[in-house]
């Protein structure tokens, strides 16, 4: 680790030899010094990073990190999936510049270490700093041969086993992209059950993009393929889909086209005009509905939300936040109610969460008048913001901050859960039939048989990495009030309560203003023996909070079962909330992810993988100091865990974030990685990939066996997926 000397010109004295570094911004020169007293300056080192404010350094050596490797050796990169299987990369991470010192104590140091966020800066405050230990020598098999779906281009026939034309709109000429598969022989003309999984991914982009970006300027959210079964094939490499590629003249894929949208065509943008303007922070989607919570959200330094999703599912959300309001964080509610947002309010000094209200509705109904909207995979028949839904957002309106305590200025990650299992919230499938618009049906969803399908209760755990501290917020009072004015009503009241829908603070849904007794309450407050990295909590029974810490620690926390209480019959006490176990998982764990849906159809739905465990008692946990993640098995009552499968591979760089990709109809294990100063989405199958719903005599991964990893290892190599700059977030889902 690194600890500062002093400041440049300052003057500091050594009791024994010592070697010092001295720079800035990942720039350093190092010698071995003597006992003595010396002036920290360009004078005795040099000058390794010419106009920067610079400053001397010590290397404390701890069993977290390693000094052996060269401090000024610049990071290579791997240019492409091909990536070398058999050697480690040589080359180490430039030591990054020491985290932003910082003061809850001191308003004018706090405002400075807000506005590092959407920065690289932003990035080492809240992810700490990139691993200076050398790379594994691990390198699992892969990537596989690619083979390009251009045959289904155009009408064409060749290499079609059933003798259909292909339905590819891809085009036929130099510029069309119809993307590419890696298992299969033949292709079908027929797209059989087609299913593609998307991840949408923030990233800081870069100033001055390579040659081999075609645009000048990028804004910080990319949208790729991540699983793609169709034609009797299927392709696992991050790629950008074929449904929403421009070609080689476009973007290249690294610009999803919502946040193109918010940014105006690329003029006058509210997120800037320029490339280094575009600062995401965070992102989300909802995860309790199955694959179905379909986009993400993503918030920018300055406070703009926008949407991001898929060719089917895309509909366009924006929304800004009040200036003075700095976003750190954001979650989403199981299934898309509401997104909470952390925020730093800069004038008042004090940390919040932004409370925003979301509605979603049927693909590309953005400008259509209620009575033409369609069934749509089940979404509603009007706006009903916070109900739960498919996320295919196309509106949000912010209705209020809760205000965190004093001693919790700094929040940096939230999560939250309704507690709600899958089945409760798919006991309901098609609201768009079984709609709200009927009083018979709204008693349903009150206190009848439809009653589980709406959540009546919710937590939410935020954490603070500077103040070493935890907030459990009590979600029930908003659930409870916006069941209150969906269900009970009568249909006069219902009808008041439609027209009364509105963006100003008296109209639905109201602020909380307005309609105080919504407003949801921080119940207790934990402080850590370490600062807080990363959090998550659970989706359903049994109810847990996961508080990873610096020292490679992840912390289980009892919520109990009173404050998740779907029947809303029990208060909740500050005392349920306890820690109840820790297990070590890695030095300075940044992601924490969960296990998604795996379309299990063997005996008994059992997972090929995980057998007759459920999904649930599986996740993931990233660690940026050792470059691994783990995956971790809980026992059935979440009390303890046992690692199930580490992943350490040599093409990871800089391994910063993950997310679990979901699938349908075929059975698959795939972990998508977000490396940040690799520059690159990875992807690694982690199990066998099985073809339940396509003719076992012709798929190449035929039930009910599947295709096994190569050389039956742990873990493939699929590919990755180059970007013009770094990312840091990434969330997916299957969306057909």
């Amino acid at each position: 680790m690194l600890s500062q000397l002093t400041g440049q010109s300052g003057t500091f004295t050594l009791s024994a030899q010592t070697n010092v570094l001295y720079g800035a911004s990942g720039n350093f020169t190092e010698k071995s010094l003597q006992p003595g007293d010396y002036t920290c300056g360009d004078g005795l080192f040099g000058d390794p990073a010419p106009g920067a404010n610079k400053s001397c350094y010590t290397v404390r050596k701890t069993p977290l990190q390693s000094i052996d490797a060269p401090y000024n050796t610049p990071l290579q990169l791997h240019a492409s999936a091909t990536a070398p299987t058999t050697a480690a990369p040589s080359a180490k991470i430039a030591i990054a510049p020491p985290a932003p010192v910082f003061s809850v104590a001191d308003p004018d140091s706090y405002r400075k270490t807000a506005a590092l966020f959407g920065t690289d800066a932003g990035i080492t405050y809240r992810y700490g700093l990139p691993s200076i230990r050398p790379v594994t020598t691990t390198s699992y098999p892969g990537p596989r041969a690619s083979k390009s779906y251009a045959t289904l281009s155009g009408q064409r026939k060749e290499m079609q086993l059933d003798g259909k034309p292909g339905n590819r709109g891809c085009g036929t000429g130099i510029e069309a992209w119809c993307g590419t598969y890696q298992f299969g022989d033949y292709l079908t003309g027929d797209p059989g059950d087609y299913s593609s999984s998307i991840v949408n991914v923030g990233y800081l982009p870069d100033a001055t993009p390579s040659a081999e970006w075609p645009e000048p300027k990028y804004w910080g959210v990319a949208s790729l393929q991540t699983l793609g079964v169709a034609h009797n094939t299927i392709a696992w490499k991050p790629e950008v889909s074929w449904t929403t590629y421009g070609g080689p003249n476009g973007d290249g894929g690294a610009n999803d086209a919502n946040t193109v949208r918010l940014a105006g065509a690329r003029e006058g943008s509210p997120i800037g005009t320029a490339a280094l303007d575009a600062k995401p922070v965070a992102s989300a989607r909802g995860y309790g509905r199955g694959g179905w919570v379909n986009n993400t959200l993503t918030v920018f330094a300055n406070g703009w939300i926008t949407s991001s999703g898929s060719n089917t599912s895309h509909n366009f959300m924006k929304l800004k936040l009040p200036d003075g309001k700095t976003p750190t964080a954001i979650a989403i509610t199981n299934s898309g109610e509401f997104a909470l947002v952390t925020v730093w309010d800069t004038a008042a000094f004090k940390g919040q969460i932004a409370v925003i209200a979301l509605t979603d509705g049927c693909a590309f109904c953005e400008t259509k008048p209620e009575s033409q909207w369609e069934a749509n995979w089940g979404s509603h028949r009007g706006r009903y913001p916070g109900l739960p839904g498919l996320g295919n957002y196309l509106g949000a309106k912010l209705v209020g901050f809760v205000d965190l305590p004093d001693k919790l200025r700094a929040p940096t990650e939230i999560s939250a859960t309704t507690g709600k299992t899958d089945a409760d919230y798919q006991r309901v499938r098609n609201f768009f039939k079984d709609h709200l618009q009927s009083e018979a049906n709204r008693r349903r969803y009150d206190d009848g048989d439809w009653s589980t399908a709406i959540a009546r209760t919710g937590m939410a755990v935020v954490i603070s990495k500077s103040e070493k501290r935890a907030a459990f917020v009590d979600l029930r009072p908003l659930f409870s009030y916006y069941r209150a004015q969906y269900l009970v009503k009568d249909q006069a009241g219902w009808n008041t309560l439609m027209a009364s829908r509105g963006d100003r603070p008296d109209q639905w849904p109201f602020s909380f203003d307005v309609a105080p007794t919504q407003k949801p309450l921080v119940v207790k407050v934990i402080d850590l023996p370490q600062s807080p990295t990363a959090v998550k909590v659970t989706l359903e029974p049994p109810y847990r909070a996961f508080i990873a810490t610096e020292e490679g620690k992840l912390r289980l926390f009892d919520l109990g079962n009173r404050y998740l209480d779907q029947q809303a019959r029990t208060e909740g006490r500050p005392d349920d909330i306890g820690e109840r176990s820790s297990l070590d998982v890695g030095a300075n764990p940044t992601s924490i992810g969960y296990v998604k849906e795996k379309a299990a159809f063997g005996p008994g739905n059992s997972s090929a993988l995980f057998g007759k465990i459920d999904r649930h008692r599986f996740l993931w946990v990233l660690s940026r100091t050792e470059r691994k993640a783990v995956l971790l098995r809980f026992d059935a009552g979440f009390g303890s865990a046992s690692v199930f499968k580490t992943l350490q591979d040599n093409r990871m760089i800089d391994p910063i974030a993950l997310e679990d990709v979901d699938n349908h109809g075929t059975e698959s294990y795939v972990v998508t990685l977000a490396d940040y100063n690799g520059k690159a989405v990875h992807n690694y199958a982690y199990g066998p990939i099985i073809m339940w719903t396509y003719d076992p005599k012709k798929a190449p991964c035929p039930k009910p066996d599947g295709c096994s990893l190569q050389g039956n290892q742990p873990f493939e190599y699929a590919g990755s997926a180059r970007l013009p700059g770094k990312p840091f977030h990434v969330s997916g889902g299957n969306i057909n």
